[in-house]
């Protein structure tokens, strides 16, 4: 009868603790603070052509240079004719050598202003800005969050990068 009785009590128990009131004093109920925008290219604006009309000349030439990405005081050494880079080979996890550092990228195919979306962990310096990428030609060129370059690599390797940053301290990406 003993043990029935202790049984009965713990089952009780068990089902009042299940019925406790919570607080919600917990839960952050802070506004979240929104993200900066992304830039993006610049903007043209004009007439469009009227529909009815020839369509001959539906596009507009594209540019021959790309001076968004001139980079003043270039410190990477890059010979112009570097190894191809091939942007879908880029993306994933890249061992980062900065100076006497060294830290973890991520590198992505998401879209974000005119390149991809991409990150550091662990890193100094201006590579603690980084986020985002873009292959230009032969060059790897990291951005931080504003869009500006933050470093230049070349393809030194299959699994191989190297370069400076803006500030003109060497950089290497391997695998």
């Amino acid at each position: 009868m003993r043990i029935q009785h202790v049984a009965g009590g713990l089952m009780m128990a068990l089902a009042l603790a299940g019925c406790q009131r919570t607080s919600m004093s917990g839960i952050d109920t802070q506004p979240v603070t929104p993200l900066q925008a992304a830039p993006v290219g610049s903007v043209s604006s004009g007439q469009l052509p009227d529909p009815t009309t020839s369509t001959s000349q539906q596009f507009p030439d594209a540019p021959t240079t790309n001076t968004a990405m001139a980079m003043p005081g270039d410190a990477s050494g890059a010979a112009a004719g570097g190894l191809e880079v091939k942007k879908e080979a880029m993306v994933g996890n890249w061992r980062v050598a900065n100076g006497p550092t060294s830290c973890d990228m991520f590198l992505t195919l998401t879209n974000l202003g005119s390149g991809s979306r991409g990150g550091t962990r662990g890193c100094a310096g201006e590579l603690t800005q980084m986020g985002s990428w873009e292959v230009a030609g032969s060059q790897v060129i990291l951005k931080d969050r504003s869009g500006n370059p933050i470093a230049r690599l070349s393809k030194t390797g299959d699994s191989r990068f190297e370069g400076a940053t803006s500030g003109g301290q060497p950089i290497s990406l391997s695998r």
